[in-house]
């Protein structure tokens, strides 16, 4: 799609993507079909409705008679096309940047996953936002399908850090007003946060129709904590340190992960959610398999 080396979307990865199914398949099932006309001539399509132009639209679908008596913005949408639209939430707090058994940290892994995936979304026309957070909204893009929307999203993962503390549940409700149309939700976190909390603030979403997955990125080390001795602990987000023998706290540390991640999928399960548990030491090519 573009000539121009993005960090965390690469040559091989574009070759790959091009050939997935996952993108065909997704988009005969509507799941993240924005509103676009088909592109092949003789389909099957009627004009259903104009709409007004919204920021990041492609502009080849402007009916411009409609501009010249109106002096307005309008796009003529089709039978054919949809409502949906792909929003990716990434986790962007202090405790993504940890890095220990795993290649990269979370917060990179992340991040080629949302590169790719956003990439997929607008090869086929669709539309994709992105918000990038950690206690509050930091950045927010608004959906787009153009090449140019597409490098935004891209630059802005590149610049970006691990910020404050983890309210994933805060970021949700902060953003809900910021999304105007229904579509699917993609959440990729480390969900260090309340999960009751996490699924109060999707309700308005899964009420509203949206398809939702949540994507939960560990390394290694934090799904099962190598033992390593008398180590000290150090809180990414609060600085908070603890110097303990790990022997004396792995198994502890393993049953309250393994209680945190069942509450996870407990709930996703009650409420037709999508949850899938990665490490980064997994590809994230692994993660569109749960999309398709």
């Amino acid at each position: 799609m573009s000539q121009t080396q993005y960090r965390f979307i690469r040559p091989e990865d574009i070759r790959r993507l091009s050939h997935y199914e996952f993108g065909v398949k997704a988009l005969v099932e509507g799941y993240l079909s924005g509103r676009h006309r088909s592109r092949e001539r003789g389909a099957s399509i009627e004009f259903k409705e104009y709409r007004q132009y919204v920021p990041g639209d492609d502009l080849a679908l402007v009916d411009w008679r409609v501009f010249a008596r109106t002096d307005r913005h309008y796009l003529r949408t089709f039978e054919q096309e949809t409502n949906m639209e792909c929003h990716i939430f990434l986790d962007s707090s202090a405790s993504m940047g940890f890095q220990d058994e795993g290649p990269i940290t979370k917060l990179e892994y992340a991040s080629f996953f949302a590169a790719c995936l956003a990439w997929l979304v607008v090869s086929k026309n669709d539309r994709v936002s992105l918000q990038l957070f950690d206690d509050k909204i930091r950045q927010f893009f608004e959906p787009g399908s153009t090449r140019r929307h597409l490098h935004q999203l891209l630059t802005a993962l590149e610049n970006n850090q691990p910020g404050n503390k983890t309210s994933l549940a805060e970021a949700l409700h902060r953003a809900h007003p910021l999304i105007k149309r229904k579509g699917t939700l993609v959440v990729i976190s480390d969900f260090f946060d309340d999960p009751e909390e996490i699924f109060k603030a999707l309700n308005p979403y899964l009420h509203r129709g949206f398809r939702v997955h949540l994507f939960h990125v560990l390394d290694p080390a934090e799904m099962n904590l190598p033992d390593r001795g008398l180590s000290r602990f150090i809180d990414m987000e609060t600085d908070d340190r603890l110097v303990v023998h790990t022997q004396t706290l792995r198994e502890a540390w393993k049953q309250e992960m393994r209680r945190h991640t069942q509450v996870l999928r407990r709930l996703s399960a009650s409420r037709q959610v999508d949850y899938a548990l990665t490490n980064t030491r997994d590809s994230w090519f692994k993660l569109f398999d749960r999309l398709a």
